[in-house]
């Protein structure tokens, strides 16, 4: 592995995303734009560190008993099938980049959004199983385009909307990114480039592991989560940015 530093970024980013329930997959791939990979292989490296970072608060989150799957069960039934197509589509390399950039900046300004919802029963939204598969489909699919897991768009949408309690949301969206990621990895098997650096994704995954399950321990604890989120909102902003003025001909 030539550029040791990613792994320093891959453990920085999991730490901070972790603590606000993400997996980071946005960011990674913001900072893999910066080196020369084929960008394939990018999202399966994306896709893999995001499946490290949340399965261990996804456990977390069935074991507590807050994942509501009657509402749940609409957003992933879509979700997944949508996130699977998304990755088999053979997109040229700048039509991936541009695509990539546009959802950081948009995952940037949903990032920023303050919310204030202290939710009770009269407040959240009430059900609606077509909406949420709905949601949860374009979600998906866009997900598995440019290999992350979508709950940075997630979540901020169902807390705009008050879909549920913040701790609902905040396990939603975390097995949200966890099944979303697994379909965008079985769905790019068919597309991935011959050589794969499996060296670089092992030390990859290995950062990703310690800084995820320090950020999920940590994070929140030591951190004001709406600060975590707004540094996060501005590096997604910027990477954004970057990364269309590289690609947009």
């Amino acid at each position: 592995m030539q550029h040791w530093e990613i792994i320093l970024f891959f453990l920085i980013i999991s730490f901070v995303y972790a603590s606000v329930g993400f997996g980071g997959g946005s960011s990674y791939l913001a900072v893999l734009t910066f080196y020369v990979l084929p960008f394939q292989e990018m999202k399966l490296t994306a896709l893999i560190c995001n499946i490290i970072v949340v399965t261990g608060g996804t456990v977390l989150f069935i074991k507590h008993r807050q994942l509501d799957w009657k509402k749940v069960i609409p957003l992933v039934v879509v979700s997944v099938p949508m996130a699977f197509w998304g990755s088999r589509l053979k997109l040229s390399e700048d039509t991936f980049f541009i695509i990539l950039g546009c959802c950081l900046i948009v995952a940037s300004i949903l990032l920023w959004i303050k919310i204030n919802f202290t939710a009770n029963e009269n407040m959240i939204l009430k059900d609606n199983y077509g909406r949420d598969g709905i949601a949860g489909g374009i979600i998906g699919f866009l997900s598995g385009m440019v290999g992350i897991g979508g709950g940075i768009f997630l979540s901020p949408i169902l807390n705009l909307a008050k879909w549920d309690t913040p701790k609902k949301i905040a396990a939603t969206a975390s097995f949200f990114i966890l099944v979303n990621s697994v379909a965008g990895i079985a769905g790019q098997l068919s597309v991935l480039p011959d050589k794969i650096n499996f060296t670089q994704i092992g030390l990859l995954s290995a950062s990703v592991l310690v800084g995820g399950q320090a950020g999920t321990r940590m994070g929140i604890k030591m951190f004001n989560p709406l600060l975590i989120r707004r540094v996060t909102a501005l590096v997604v902003l910027i990477a954004g940015i970057e990364v269309l003025h590289k690609h947009w001909h």
